[in-house]
């Protein structure tokens, strides 16, 4: 499942906000939002209560959503980020292309 043009595994570039021009990898989509966690960027606070799997509980940093808008793919041939374009291949599925290389873009 994906938002737009980029979908969970996929490597991208922070376009916009504290982390603007960092790399990582997408962990998850939140489709209904429009939203996309990253890997290790975009770190929020969280107040956590005790559990059997955290005892301690306390405050935690973990990662924060950011827009879809905000990330732009980055190329596995290329390295570098990329807008997508879509093309109709010989089976009729579609798939996303990079427009610097030409290269298909490989799923998650």
């Amino acid at each position: 499942m994906g938002v737009g043009n980029v979908r969970s595994g996929d490597r991208v570039l922070i376009l916009a906000g504290k982390e603007k021009g960092k790399r990582g990898k997408i962990l998850r989509v939140l489709p209904k939002k429009d939203k996309v966690i990253v890997e290790g960027l975009n770190l929020i606070k969280r107040a956590v209560k005790p559990t059997q799997k955290n005892p301690q509980g306390g405050i935690i940093d973990r990662e924060g959503a950011i827009h879809a808008s905000n990330v732009m793919l980055i190329c596995q041939n290329c390295d570098e980020p990329f807008r997508v374009k879509h093309q109709i291949s010989a089976d009729g599925k579609s798939q996303r292309v990079c427009r610097n290389c030409d290269a298909e873009v490989a799923k998650g």
